[in-house]
């Protein structure tokens, strides 16, 4: 890393290791930034989007439902944007498999979903805290490549950032050396918890930047960085489920993500970076919106189709386990409408009658896809 390359501001930040190179450890937040009338007309048109989808999610007669399908998205575009290549096909039909050996990039998709529904848990053991993200880091890499990365703990060596064949001296970032790196740990902490300064957007925006720059882990840190920034819009009352699925914005523009992020340390530009956030949230709020209408619209749709006066009431429980699991098998049918597998395969079948499934039989096992279920979700 050149000290050359930061402003020279930011190079009071420059540290050297004890091994002698040369690290940026960035300032507790908040951090000291004027909001420009363009970028509180901005940060307005984003509250406003976000409001509307939040009006939405609590006004669903199920939202869990559409929750998990957001989820199940953004799990597959976060998980792309670190070079995992897997479809939300591929993630449903992981889900209802259940193979024992790992898939690959699957199972890291899978990973980040599991990583997701803990951060998410109203159960869940720790509070928003550092011990809780490392949980969450547990999940995400554990049993996929990174898992010598030391799961779930912090990172006792020098990680750095730039273009394979990079060393630590021609990197374009090299993030706090692990000896220093419990105070911006725990700073960052303290953030989480504190009066807040900012609008809750911006400090969204400012943790997760702030995040990525301490880099904590060996691997996996971009994701849960994303994770994070979910969990902040649920846990501080933003929204009522993690109804918003920012990689899909962000997986086609990743140049400019990572070079927002590293402008911020180089030059201090929170400006650029709070107006590049917003952008992401105001479209994906947006985008998510009209995915929710699209999936609540089918939803009535199909349970349309299958309520005739001779129909049982499984038939609706069934097809709402469709928005839960767009690919099911018998047994997952089963347990979902508490019949026996007699029960289960007559009212599956039901559901290729009518179009809603397709049977996509893998070896001795019999599967089933929603075509229309898994186009919604996954379209653009």
């Amino acid at each position: 890393m050149r000290i050359e390359d930061f402003s020279p501001a930011q190079q009071a930040n420059v540290v050297r290791a004890e091994k002698g190179y040369q690290a940026f450890t960035p300032p507790p937040l908040p951090p000291a930034v004027a909001l420009a009338p363009s970028l509180i007309r901005q940060l307005s048109t984003a509250d406003r989007a976000v409001g509307e989808l939040a009006g939405l999610g609590r006004s669903l007669p199920s939202p869990e439902l559409f929750g998990r399908a957001l989820v199940r998205r953004e799990a597959v575009l976060s998980s792309r944007i670190e070079g995992t290549v897997a479809s939300l096909s591929d993630v449903a039909m992981y889900e209802a498999e259940r193979p024992a050996k790992p898939a690959g990039d699957v199972q890291e998709v899978f990973n980040y979903m599991s990583a997701m529904d803990h951060l998410l848990d109203e159960d869940r053991r720790l509070p928003l805290s550092l011990p809780l993200l490392r949980e969450a880091h547990q999940i995400l890499m554990t049993g996929v490549r990174g898992d010598h990365a030391t799961p779930g703990e912090f990172r006792r060596s020098q990680n750095w950032i730039g273009p394979p064949g990079s060393t630590i001296s021609t990197a374009r970032y090299v993030p706090p050396p692990p000896e220093l790196l419990w105070s911006p740990l725990d700073a960052f902490e303290k953030y989480l918890h504190a009066e807040g300064e900012l609008p809750p957007l911006l400090a969204i925006a400012a943790a997760h930047c702030q995040f990525e720059a301490i880099h904590p882990f060996i691997d996996g840190n971009g994701r849960i960085g994303r994770l994070l920034a979910v969990l902040l819009l649920v846990e501080w009352g933003l929204l009522p489920a993690p109804l918003l699925d920012l990689s899909s914005y962000i997986e086609p523009r990743r140049d400019r993500y990572y070079e927002g992020l590293l402008r911020v340390s180089t030059e201090g530009d929170w400006h650029g970076w709070f107006e590049f956030f917003l952008e992401v949230i105001e479209r994906q709020a947006r985008d998510s919106l009209a995915r929710a209408v699209r999936l609540d619209t089918l939803r009535s749709d199909l349970r349309a189709r299958v309520a005739t006066a001779r129909s049982s009431g499984l038939l609706a429980v069934l097809v709402d386990e469709l928005f839960r699991a767009p690919v099911i098998s018998i047994n997952i049918a089963k347990a979902a409408l508490g019949v026996t597998h007699r029960a289960a395969t007559a009212n599956v079948e039901k559901l290729v009658a009518a179009g809603i499934l397709v049977e996509v039989t893998r070896g001795r096992q019999r599967f089933f896809a929603a075509p229309e279920v898994l186009d919604v979700m996954s379209g653009g």
